[in-house]
């Protein structure tokens, strides 16, 4: 039996940096991130999400935690270059 396919640009690659940025005007404080990746995000006093670091190894939770976003609010981009992780170009 075949393994199932591997999900199309996941954007998590062995040794790949991430830069990590939460747009601030469209985080709601849902603390969705904290659920999918608590060592990820921290909430400030303001309920605002923030990246406990900005500049990250590609990290598979992190990913998870941008796409469950409600809002769209989590932005990864690859350190370096600026190609788009999450979200997607499309």
């Amino acid at each position: 039996m075949a393994a199932p396919p591997a999900r199309a640009n996941s954007g998590v690659g062995a040794g790949d940096r991430w830069r990590i940025d939460v747009d601030r005007s469209l985080c709601i404080g849902s603390a969705s991130c904290l659920h999918h990746a608590p060592d990820g995000f921290r909430l400030d006093t303001s309920r605002q999400s923030h990246p406990v670091e900005p500049e990250a190894n590609a990290n598979e939770k992190v990913l998870a935690a941008a796409e469950a976003c409600p809002v769209e609010a989590i932005v990864i981009t690859l350190l370096g270059s600026g190609e788009p992780v999450f979200p997607p170009e499309e």
